[in-house]
């Protein structure tokens, strides 16, 4: 009799596409937040990694081209911790590096390399020749050329404001992170002044020489 009870229960369930509903949109809820929430409370996940600044003018700039141009769909900014991951790109991704990453260059697909640890790898000469023409130094390459950016200047009109949202939202700032923080109104003016001119594959190319050194 109780196995029957038991059997109708899950035909309640089973043929009542609603409550099926329902109820999965619970478990997957109760599953995420058992595994998400202790990662909210842990230093290892929410504070930044020793050695970490916030971007300069330039690079976060160059930070938004990267997004403009789509680097993200065929790039990712993840290394996994595995060994063939590591022995190929570098020291694997850890969470304090991308607290202040908003939003965060992951990616999900890897058409091309993984980004996480680019910064330093190449020249600035060897990213210009690439980014222009990538199969001039990678003759296998099914990237896309980015000549334009070579001519098209930076645009600062909102450089700025970028900057103080990110220090004030994130308290990214002198008093919190002496020597590695943002400054002063007065001297994030001076570095978006600094910047003008510049063009817009310069700034992309900061923002990729920078990836990945901040890890001690």
């Amino acid at each position: 009799m109780s196995q029957n009870n038991s059997q109708n229960k899950h035909e309640i369930v089973e043929k009542n596409v609603g409550l099926m509903a329902i109820l999965t949109v619970f478990a997957i809820s109760f599953g995420a937040l058992v595994e998400i929430t202790p990662l909210m409370f842990q230093e290892d996940t929410t504070k930044p990694v020793d050695g970490l600044r916030p971007l300069t003018a330039l690079e976060m700039e160059g930070r938004d081209i990267y997004v403009r141009e789509g680097c993200y769909n065929c790039h990712s900014q993840m290394i996994r911790p595995f060994r063939d991951e590591v022995e190929r790109y570098g020291h694997y991704s850890v969470a304090g590096e991308s607290v202040w990453d908003h939003p965060f260059q992951w990616g999900s697909k890897r058409t091309g390399p993984d980004l996480a640890r680019v910064g330093g790898r190449y020249s600035d000469d060897w990213h210009y020749a690439h980014l222009v023409n990538p199969r001039d130094v990678v003759p296998e390459s099914n990237m896309p050329g980015y000549p334009w950016l070579a001519t098209n200047k930076v645009d600062t009109t909102h450089t700025l404001k970028k900057l103080q949202v990110f220090r004030d939202n994130f308290g990214i700032n002198q008093e919190a992170y002496p020597g590695r923080g943002y400054g002063s109104d007065e001297e994030l003016q001076a570095d978006v002044k600094s910047i003008e001119g510049k063009t817009e594959m310069e700034a992309l190319i900061a923002y990729l020489q920078q990836l990945g050194t901040h890890l001690k």
